[in-house]
């Protein structure tokens, strides 16, 4: 997966680092025993904490390729899992220490404790920032007192206002600040800086100056922004936090796919249940009817069918037997069957496909969202415009206490309240409008993305038909159907299954016995009766657009039962809406090409391919994305979930497999595909609105800026101009909720 990655882009931390070659400090834990040999590399897992961007990635990969000797260093900013691989003697210490000088917490991977470790997190800023946002109320309540009273209130009660406020502010800021400062700080000992230096600086530059002037007695004091800045970023940390813990939800969930067990056979034939990370190249697996395979397999012994849905994406069950590859995800349908196990589990096409995913949330974690190069921009424009005010009025001969207080003002003047505001609540109020019409968003910067979308890929079966074969009953007696469903109510096959859920419930043929890869066999009314395949029945072959079962009643000659998968009935409207929209698509499937062509026919699809590999999907998009498109994926297997990860953007339906709904960004419920038009309207707009907004901060900005610098930002100033401008953004933003222009 190297080539999906390579192109992955910084995100704005600072570059142009050298990497550590000092050896491992004091207190990290010795990463030794942690590493695994594979295939002649050294491996080591490890766990990164504190890099929240694509500047951060890049550094650390830097950073530790560097090293002598490695041949692989990929970190995934998601869940900070690092994968580092090398040959040679490098000692393992040196790996953690070179991440360790960037400024960065490391320790060998422990997926439990990193988990738990994250939900802390979350708890911990969730509690920040309950405790700042109820502190801001109070001392807002505060300092609206004061400003009410301006001109009236006398010094002594105003300053006890201010002592008040303080003494709310003082320990808040101490306990709620702790993400930022700590950051901060940890940076700024390695001699680095990040985005909470400016943060941490501006927060207790504020806190610092209104202190001074309490004490002093003078007129103004900022304790309600200092926390009230601090409640709107954690606001922002707390949600970056759990949405990082959740994009890692379908790597988590192909997983679970795998930590299965699996009976392995001994060579002295012993049957023995093994963990599917402990099975060999060569050893010998036993799968038992209804079983899925964990390892990638080549049968030795037995025929069956299998259900391959869920790796290749092919309705139809295929008939396996000896000498024939089984992936790690299909289903045995039939008879058991042994194989030789091929590859270890970490080898196989499920591993693969987890690679695909973690790669997709590699790449996603580095979008740089709007509010980011927004942040990028305003940051160093408003400390730099504040340290040009304290030297410019220390240059026009006021004292520097009069200096920092107007520097400070500038500051705090432009609390980006409405910066902050300008893409969550617009957020929210989509992500709403989204839920009553049955899309769920998965995750935070999804809607820019679905915006910026420009081509449409889908997969076939489940997305744009239906997903289960339904019987065709023209042409056929409803007695021989009846006759028929007796036979297919005691199988599990597909299309039995579709047989019986068109009859419905009724009696079961008598002395039933089914025929690997053939078909059933048993009385009906006394009378032997065979539902299969044509050679079964003994019948000749016909061709047929779709997948069939023949059914022999006796001496009565053998009838055709013809099975179609329905293309849903809005798919065609949907797909007009979408050129009207601008946008171009295709179908990618791992159907066989006569059924992608007979649904591409019908829809008028004139680009589709079929037979299609889950890293043949990938590649695709890959081939796509450099054309410079940006790719819509649509798909509901397990086939389907490294395409969606690493697409632009991705939904999948309601009914599609857990791991595929975790790896997309948008899962829709309902019938028919209407809510993908739906979605993409509401993100066009949501997107337009998010820029209005950044539009109306910046203007706020432009007017604030000049009345700070100037140095007439008195409190009541400061309060009506953040109150205005957010208040401004969010009815802004509600607009979306008014009925669009037709």
């Amino acid at each position: 997966m190297s080539d999906v990655l390579t192109d992955l882009a910084d995100a704005g931390c600072p570059q142009g680092l050298a990497p550590a070659e000092a050896a491992p400090k004091l207190g990290l834990a010795d990463p030794a025993p942690f590493v695994t040999r594979h295939k002649g590399l050294s491996r080591l897992e490890l766990s990164v904490r504190g890099a929240k961007c694509g500047g951060c990635l890049s550094k650390i990969e830097k950073a530790v390729s560097a090293l002598p000797g490695i041949a692989e260093a990929r970190l995934n900013l998601s869940n900070g899992q690092m994968r580092v691989a090398w040959e040679g003697d490098l000692a393992p210490a040196r790996i953690t220490a070179a991440i360790s000088d960037l400024g960065y917490g490391v320790a060998p991977l422990d997926p439990e404790r990193d988990e738990d470790e994250a939900r802390r997190e979350e708890r911990r800023l969730l509690t920040a920032m309950g405790v700042a946002g109820f502190a801001a109320a109070n001392i807002m309540l505060l300092s609206i007192s004061v400003w009410a009273g301006a001109g009236e209130m006398g010094e002594s009660t105003r300053r006890i206002m201010h002592m008040i406020s303080g003494a709310i502010a003082i320990p808040v800021v101490l306990f709620a600040g702790q993400t930022f400062f700590a950051s901060a700080w940890r940076v700024l000992s390695k001699g680095r800086a990040n985005m909470d230096v400016p943060i941490s600086l501006a927060v207790l530059l504020a806190l610092g100056v209104s202190i001074w002037e309490t004490a002093l007695g003078g007129e103004h004091a900022y304790f309600d922004a200092c926390v009230m800045l601090l409640f709107f970023l954690l606001i922002g940390r707390f949600l970056d936090a759990r949405l990082r813990r959740r994009a890692h939800a379908a790597a988590t969930d192909l997983a679970a796919l795998q930590a299965r067990s699996v009976t392995r056979i001994s060579a002295s034939g012993q049957a023995e249940s093994v963990r599917a990370r402990e099975v060999l190249p060569g050893d010998m697996i036993l799968l038992s009817p209804g079983e899925r395979a964990v390892v990638d397999m080549d049968v030795v012994e037995g025929t069956t069918e299998l259900d391959e849905s869920l790796v290749s994406g092919e309705s139809t069950p295929i008939l396996s037997g000896p000498g024939a590859r089984v992936y790690a995800g299909a289903v045995v349908l039939g008879n058991a069957i042994k194989g030789r196990a091929v590859a270890m589990a970490a080898d196989s096409l499920m591993a693969d496909i987890g690679r695909m995913l973690e790669a997709g949330e590699q790449r996603r974690s580095t979008y740089r969202k709007i509010a980011e190069r927004a942040v990028s921009i305003y940051v160093p424009a408003v400390h730099t415009i504040a340290l040009l005010t304290f030297i410019g009025w220390l240059l026009a001969g006021v004292g520097v206490r009069e200096a920092i207080f107007i520097a400070c003002s500038t500051l705090i003047i432009t609390c980006p309240c409405a910066l902050a505001l300008a893409a969550p609540v617009t957020q929210v109020v989509a992500s709403g409008r989204l839920f009553r019409a049955g899309v769920f968003l998965k995750s935070g910067d999804a809607l820019e993305r679905l915006a910026g979308t420009t081509h449409v890929v889908f997969d076939k079966t489940g997305t744009l038909t239906l997903g289960e074969p339904q019987l065709v009953k023209e042409g056929v007696a409803p007695e021989t159907l009846a006759a028929a469903a007796q036979l297919a109510r005691a199988s599990r096959h597909p299309l039995s299954r579709a047989l019986v859920a068109a009859e419905g419930a009724g009696p079961v043929a008598r002395n039933v016995t089914e025929h690997a890869g053939l078909g059933l066999e048993g009385e009906v009314d006394g009378v032997t009766a065979r539902l299969g395949s044509a050679e079964w029945v003994g019948a000749d072959t016909v061709a047929s657009d779709g997948p069939t079962l023949w059914f022999s009643l006796g001496e009565a000659a053998p009838i055709q039962l013809r099975f179609r998968d329905h293309i849903q009935e809005d798919a065609a409207e949907v797909l007009a809406g979408l050129k009207r929209r601008g946008m171009d698509f295709e179908i990618v499937s791992g159907d066989t090409a006569s059924a992608v062509a007979r649904t591409a026919d019908a829809l008028g699809i004139s680009q589709w391919t079929a037979e299609v590999s889950p890293k043949g999907k990938v590649d695709r998009l890959e081939a796509l994305r450099a054309e410079g498109k940006k790719v819509l994926m649509i798909g509901d297997g397990l086939n389907d979930a490294g395409a969606l990860s690493l697409a632009h953007a991705s939904m999948a339906p309601g009914g599609a497999m857990d791991v595929s709904q975790s790896a997309s960004d948008a899962v829709y419920s309902g019938k028919g595909l209407g809510a993908i038009l739906t979605t993409l309207d509401t993100s066009r707009r949501a997107r337009s609105i998010m820029l209005q907004n950044f539009g109306l901060a910046a203007l706020y900005n432009v007017i604030a800026v000049p009345i700070a610098v100037a140095g007439f930002a008195s409190p009541l100033v400061a309060a009506i101009a953040m109150s205005a401008s957010s208040l401004i953004v969010t009815l802004n933003a509600l607009r979306q909720n008014m009925p669009a222009k037709a």
